[in-house]
């Protein structure tokens, strides 16, 4: 099964323009994040989706393939889709790997890729990690701050989501005496066949996703089911890049855990 990674990258960004551009670490964040990409067993292909000419001539001079796309992009889900597209034969399988995914780990899209192998009838694979007692009780203080960052999912006995949410699910109103936790981090990033994510993209915002501000929510509401598959982070910190302060917090990571390759 032809399976491709499509990276989406565009120049303009309101809090942090030139982003894929960046150094971290000495290499560009779009070089990482394509040299992580290129670690992942399986994969057939990698593109980079920019409607940036600076960005494709960069990645081109390390030898990533580049795919130029238009700048009416909504978004990153439409960019690879325009992307995917292009190219001369329709991959069975499409991984959206976003580009600011500095310390993404190969190991977990390696996990969706042989997950939408194994079960041809998945059609939107993504990850979760399960959270231990005390990344919960961290990320119920972050919640009670006012900061949204992380989303979690529940799912069902099928490993089939439920619901994503920024805030914290389910509520626990007893912890488990069982040393397992119920609470999953979702890890954004996307396994798709072609025919998935051609109707995804084809699909108008929906009022979940709207309150959310999560795009997977659309699928969920439009009744297409998204395949979770639980994986380890092996002890790795994950944290991706969205404004210029991210670039000091992701070199420390790497000062402290060593890069992933």
């Amino acid at each position: 099964m032809d399976t491709v990674v499509v990276i989406p990258a565009r120049y303009s960004s309101s809090r942090f323009p030139g982003k894929p551009l960046a150094k971290v670490a000495g290499q560009s964040l779009i070089s990482r994040v394509w040299h992580l990409a290129r670690a992942v067993p399986g994969v057939t292909s990698i593109y980079v989706a920019t409607d940036s000419e600076e960005i494709a001539a960069h990645v081109a001079a390390f030898g990533g393939d580049v795919v130029m796309t238009s700048s009416s992009c909504k978004n990153g889900s439409e960019r690879v889709w325009e992307a995917a597209q292009s190219l001369k034969d329709p991959p069975a399988i499409i991984v959206n790997l976003q580009g600011d995914a500095a310390l993404m780990p190969p190991w977990i899209i390696e996990a969706l890729i042989n997950q939408m192998k194994r079960d041809r009838g998945v059609r939107i694979a993504t990850p979760a990690t399960r959270l231990s007692k005390s990344q919960y009780d961290a990320m119920l203080d972050i919640k009670s701050r006012g900061i949204v960052s992380g989303t979690t999912v529940a799912f069902d006995l099928n490993h089939n989501a439920l619901y994503f949410s920024k805030g914290v699910i389910p509520f626990v109103r007893e912890w488990p005496s069982s040393s397992e936790s119920p609470i999953f981090q979702h890890i954004g990033v996307y396994a798709y066949t072609y025919e998935a994510l051609r109707d995804y993209v084809a699909l108008k915002q929906s009022p979940l996703e709207a309150v959310e501000q999560l795009e997977q929510l659309r699928a969920l509401e439009n009744g297409m089911p998204i395949r979770v598959v639980e994986v380890s982070l092996q002890g790795r910190t994950m944290w991706s890049i969205d404004n210029p302060q991210d670039v000091d917090r992701v070199e420390q990571i790497i000062k402290n855990e060593g890069e992933l390759l």
